[in-house]
């Protein structure tokens, strides 16, 4: 165990729960409309608090802990989600900072001793479990070719379908750039670019956007809100930089897999290139979250835990943790000083307001199949097709129980589960290694 892991980690444990507990930021979006009604007074603490338990336990159950023990790399949902409930919940503002810390705390200090559990065992699951992460960059560089498709149809899709296509197959054949960065790159640009396009042919054609004067007294009143609580949210940037650059912290469903691959890279120039493909791939996933992160702020005057999750990229390439700190504070002052004109510039242009919903969904779409994909290749290099069939079974059990385990975290649960159960049936005699 690192006392300096351990340090950071309780530290911006206990920073995310204060803020929680000011309603100034929280990690799930799902939460954030309700804390208004908290610090108006239309709802008590203990309402607030089974609220953001309910949206929250499942994630922690499942993507949070899944993905930690399946990469040994810490994450936003098994950190923050815990602290947003305790944040919440608790009417003290020591109190709920306290319960924060104590959470980093239990969180760092049982991850050795899980770790030694599942390497000693004869069936090596916890190896297999890299598998995992093989399928997640390439699938998910496809994030705004299914948005395309899914707001502006098959023809659009089509199009955009063949100019990432050729932008791949180019990229290959006369640089060393990696495909999925500039598969990206060229997807945004054709998804902004077919926004603007449709929302100008709308004005040409009459048909104005919706008239949003009503709510611009209530975004200034939000903003000014969230700027009164900009010195703690820096704060929170800082340590979230921080850990991030401390190689013990992955900050999205994107990054986490591939962060752990870079992390077993020998040679560190080879390391640095792939930290540098895993930042890129961060970056063009908070950009297509900023339409859904500036609205809903605007609108709660609660901001993100992790911002516009910029602060991984800077986390991830800065050259050490001072520096990562100071330029995690950085970019927390500059998206909150920029929050209101992101605002007036999405109001012109509805479509890419829109948009955001579109490449959310198809993240999780693309980060479904990838993982699933991923947790076959697991479980066959665990325990070939018996392994497989064990993992089939757990799936559609959770299928068919409504999914009690979130889709998106199903396959690395049930590879933890066929891991498991292979080495239980490794001491019965049952399964040779």
């Amino acid at each position: 165990m690192d006392f300096m892991q351990l340090g950071l980690i309780s530290v911006l444990c206990a920073m995310t729960a204060l803020i929680a507990n000011m309603s100034a930021a929280v990690f799930h979006d799902g939460i954030r409309p309700v804390l208004p009604q908290l610090f108006e007074g239309n709802m008590t603490r203990r309402d607030a608090g089974s609220v953001a338990f309910g949206l929250s336990i499942g994630f922690v159950a499942s993507v949070g802990i899944s993905f930690t023990l399946s990469t040994g790399l810490l994450n936003p949902w098994l950190l923050f989600l815990p602290t947003d409930i305790l944040g919440v919940m608790i009417a003290s503002r020591w109190l709920a900072a306290l319960a924060g810390g104590l959470w980093g705390v239990l969180v760092v200090t049982s991850l050795s001793g899980v770790n030694a559990v599942l390497t000693g065992l004869p069936v090596d699951a916890l190896g297999a479990l890299g598998e995992l992460g093989t399928p997640v960059i390439t699938a998910f560089a496809l994030f705004p070719l299914l948005a395309i498709f899914t707001q502006f149809g098959w023809k659009a899709g089509a199009i955009a379908a063949v100019v990432i296509l050729m932008s791949r197959l180019l990229t290959i054949k006369f640089t060393g750039i990696y495909p999925e960065s500039i598969q990206i790159f060229v997807g945004m640009l054709m998804l902004v670019g077919t926004a603007i396009h449709k929302d100008i042919q709308d004005k040409k054609n009459g048909i104005a956007p919706p008239d949003m004067s009503g709510l611009h007294s209530i975004f200034e009143e939000r903003t000014k809100r969230i700027m009164k609580h900009l010195p703690f949210l820096a704060v929170t940037g800082a340590l979230i930089a921080a850990v991030s650059n401390g190689g013990f912290f992955a900050g999205s469903e994107v990054s986490i897999y591939s962060l752990a691959e870079a992390y077993k890279i020998a040679d560190p120039a080879e390391q640095d290139a792939a930290i540098q493909q895993v930042a890129l791939s961060e970056l063009m996933r908070g950009l297509g979250f900023i339409p859904l992160i500036a609205t809903t702020a605007l609108a709660t005057g609660v901001y993100g835990v992790v911002g516009m999750t910029f602060v991984f990229v800077v986390g991830y390439l800065s050259p050490n943790i001072p520096v990562a700190a100071v330029l995690g504070a950085l970019t927390i002052c500059v998206e909150v000083f920029l929050l209101r004109r992101i605002g007036r510039f999405l109001e012109q242009f509805p479509s890419i307001r829109n948009a955001s919903d579109n490449i959310r969904d198809a993240m999780n779409t693309l980060m479904e199949f990838a993982l699933l994909i991923g947790g076959v290749l697991a479980v066959m290099k665990m325990g070939g097709t018996t392994g497989l069939t064990i993992f089939a079974m757990l799936f559609f059990l959770n299928e068919v129980l409504g999914r009690p385990v979130l889709k998106i975290a199903a396959p690395a649960v049930a590879a933890i589960l066929t891991g498991i159960l292979l080495n239980l049936f490794h001491v019965f005699g049952l399964f040779a290694v």
